[in-house]
């Protein structure tokens, strides 16, 4: 597969561009309440800057009762108190802005909270004036839901409401009411809230579980899953997602959304895109350019290993052709597992963190690092006390909490809370943390942060890898290689993604200097976990 990179006169910003994700209960306190909040972050966007990446991306930090802990929104334009006020907002675009960092914040279209006052008034009868804002049916004759739809966070999609005396459509929790897309007043409403942030400053949005926001109007069951032998710990599990997501008009919804975008220069779109074969949605909500300019899915975020072969089917989902869009590519996120604890084993992590970096900053598409990330954060083990995350709670303890890799961010080794804040946090920190903290690492040259700074530098100074184009030479159990091009630049990248030292064949990178080289990398050894970049 053969891409050709785009004139760095015509690139736009964030084409290549890297992205570092901010959840914002977790990043930074400044109150003293033990929950992040967004002056936290504007204190600390200092050490965004400094990694030298292109924009950052926050979290919901919107009105809303918690119960998803901010992806149940009760005020689509409103800052929770918890996080601080609007004005509190335009500081944070003010000082991001003024840093060189373009800033980015998610939309929710799928679902609003049970307490938006949408909802409230939907849900007061059948006639009034957004009674057809959500998704009501009326229960089947013997009183049981209206179809076989299952929550992701655990059984039935549907929770009867006395008042209307129907069930209303919940994908997620009973306290996220859908939203009814198919109603053009819904759209219409949940564009001018896209309005009002754009309005404010952003630079684009991040759109969250998108593939949910229509649902089949004749409500049909979906079909059971096939059994692929792996653990089914929720009903969703066991149905293939047919008629309660990604209806055929999606896009078309995300052509307006594009089109309001377009109106201010420069902003860009990036949708979140989950679900076993997320691809061809990918491919359909990013096709031309009238649509959304990237998307990512879940193909690392929950993979058990790092191998070649992930990464080369991967990448190869998005070949240079007419009308195919642009990736993005996360490794770590706030509802994954992180990384280094999910590919690797503790004597390896530090090596593999550095290799990780690299070949992430090295895929053609858009590079997202989570927050600790550039720390090589490891996953926390959560005690059943001290969770907050629904979906762990419900189905303890046969499933791998999301707290775990939202915990907070150590900026101060020998602090209080290591410096994330002057109380209790909301989340135990990592007891491996406190080494990994940023002042520990801004220290030290030879650390996973230092490094980070310098990849992303190297990456900036070589457009190959911003916007070049990908092939892939060689995948085997261990070894990776693939060249990255642009113009008259041609680079070859090499990743032992292994334990056990292997040989580069003379044949891939004859006539090559060293460009970077980990862990004992040269032109013709990879030692465990070492990566190279020669050209």
């Amino acid at each position: 597969m053969t891409m050709r990179a785009l004139s760095t006169e015509t690139r736009p910003w964030w084409r290549g561009a890297v992205i570092y994700q901010i959840y914002p209960r977790s990043f930074a306190d400044s109150n003293g309440d033990g929950v992040g909040d967004l002056p936290g972050i504007t204190a600390r966007l200092d050490h965004v800057a400094a990694l030298g990446v292109d924009a950052v991306w926050i979290s919901p930090f919107f009105t809303s009762p918690m119960r998803d802990f901010g992806y149940d929104i009760a005020d689509f334009c409103g800052v929770d108190p918890v996080f601080g006020t609007l004005a509190d907002f335009d500081a944070l675009v003010a000082r991001a802005h003024a840093l060189g960092l373009k800033l980015l914040i998610d939309q929710v279209y799928s679902h609003s909270s049970d307490q938006h006052p949408w909802f409230q008034e939907s849900r007061t009868s059948r006639t009034s004036a957004r009674a057809d804002w959500y998704v009501w049916a009326d229960a089947k004759p013997d009183g049981s839901p209206p179809n076989n739809w299952q929550s992701v966070f655990g059984g039935p999609a549907w929770t009867w409401d006395a008042r209307r005396g129907q069930y209303y459509l919940h994908n997620f929790l009973r306290e996220q009411p859908d939203l009814n897309f198919h109603n053009p007043d819904v759209q219409a409403a949940t564009l001018a809230t896209a309005k009002f942030w754009l309005d404010r400053g952003v630079d684009g949005f991040r759109l969250d579980a998108i593939n949910f926001t229509m649902h089949d109007p004749q409500l049909r069951d979906n079909p059971p899953a096939p059994d692929t032998g792996l653990p089914r710990t929720r009903p969703f599990d066991f149905q293939q997602h047919v008629y309660n997501q990604s209806h055929a008009d999606i896009p078309l919804l995300l052509e307006k959304l594009r089109a309001l975008a377009d109106g201010y220069p420069g902003r860009f779109t990036v949708a979140e895109v989950g679900g076993p074969a997320p691809e061809a949605e990918m491919h359909l909500f990013t096709a031309g350019e009238r649509r959304l300019n990237s998307a990512y899915g879940f193909n690392f975020l929950y993979a058990d290993r790092l191998t070649p072969a992930l990464v080369r089917d991967a990448v190869a989902e998005w070949p240079e052709a007419p009308g195919v869009g642009w990736p993005s590519w996360a490794f770590e996120n706030h509802d994954a597992p992180r990384a280094i604890s999910r590919w690797v084993a503790p004597e390896h992590r530090a090596a593999f963190a550095a290799l990780k970096m690299l070949l992430l900053l090295s895929l053609r598409g858009n590079a997202i690092l989570y927050y600790g990330e550039e720390l090589g954060l490891t996953q926390v083990e959560i005690g059943y006390e001290d969770l907050q995350d629904p979906e762990a709670i419900a189905n303890w303890p046969l499933t791998l909490s999301r707290d775990g890799a939202r915990t907070p961010m150590p900026w101060v080794a020998d602090a209080p809370n290591a410096g994330f804040s002057v109380a209790r946090p909301w989340l135990p920190l990592g007891p491996d943390h406190l080494g990994r903290a940023v002042d520990v690492q801004d220290a030290d040259p030879a650390s996973l942060l230092r490094r980070t700074r310098r990849l992303i530098d190297l990456r900036k100074q070589h457009p190959a890898l911003v916007e070049g184009a990908m092939d892939v030479l060689h995948a085997d159990e261990a070894l990776l290689v693939f060249t990255r091009a642009a113009g008259d630049q041609r680079l070859v990248c090499a990743f032992n993604l292994s334990a056990v030292p292997v040989d580069l064949p003379p044949a891939l990178v004859d006539g090559l200097a060293v460009v970077e080289a980990l862990n004992g990398a040269t032109l013709h050894r990879l030692p465990a976990y070492a990566g190279l970049i020669a050209g």
